[in-house]
């Protein structure tokens, strides 16, 4: 007989994590790419769900909407409303834990697709400096971009209000 072939991971090593499909329509004018969804986030099948992430009261305070309190269709509804997009720059990775730093193998999502799935997309906005590592690949494609502070509870540091400033400086100019 055959060996048998797992499709486990070796042991010691962590398995290849899928992340989340685009939040993209023709109208959205505004990218937030973030990385790649923390296990809290995978497990619940949506981006930025855990409660220590910053990323719904600063956008919702932005907005003048309350996100953070919304079901979670109703938060991508209404940030599609803003022409508000969202999606992560990963599309596969494996990663031990939740930090940006410890994300091996990556696999980007297909960005230089973005003119033909939102054509009214102008700026992209990076959640943290593992995101905006692409950011010269998306302004050579002519996109407004900058990298915002995380609002991840890893970076807790900076406090929401400066964090909130900066954020909102950038979307206020596109939403």
């Amino acid at each position: 007989m055959g060996r048998r072939i797992s499709s486990r991971p070796a042991p010691g090593t962590v398995a290849p994590r899928r992340g989340f499909g685009a939040v993209l329509d023709g109208q959205v004018r505004l990218l937030v790419l973030g990385s790649f969804p923390s296990p809290v986030s995978l497990a619940a099948r949506q981006y930025y769900a855990h409660p220590s992430n910053q990323f719904w009261p600063i956008v919702g305070a932005i907005l003048r909407e309350p996100l953070a309190s919304l079901a979670y269709e109703e938060r991508l509804q209404r940030l599609l409303a803003h022409h508000v997009g969202l999606w992560d720059v990963f599309a596969t990775c494996r990663r031990a834990g939740s930090q940006d730093s410890r994300i091996e193998a990556a696999r980007s999502n297909p960005l230089g697709r973005l003119r033909q799935r939102a054509p009214a997309l102008e700026a992209v906005a990076f959640n943290g400096t593992a995101a905006g590592r692409l950011q010269p690949a998306l302004a050579s494609l002519g996109y407004r971009c900058a990298i915002l502070p995380s609002t991840s509870a890893a970076h807790a540091s900076q406090r929401l209000e400066d964090k909130l400033a900066i954020w909102k400086a950038f979307f206020l100019n596109w939403c």
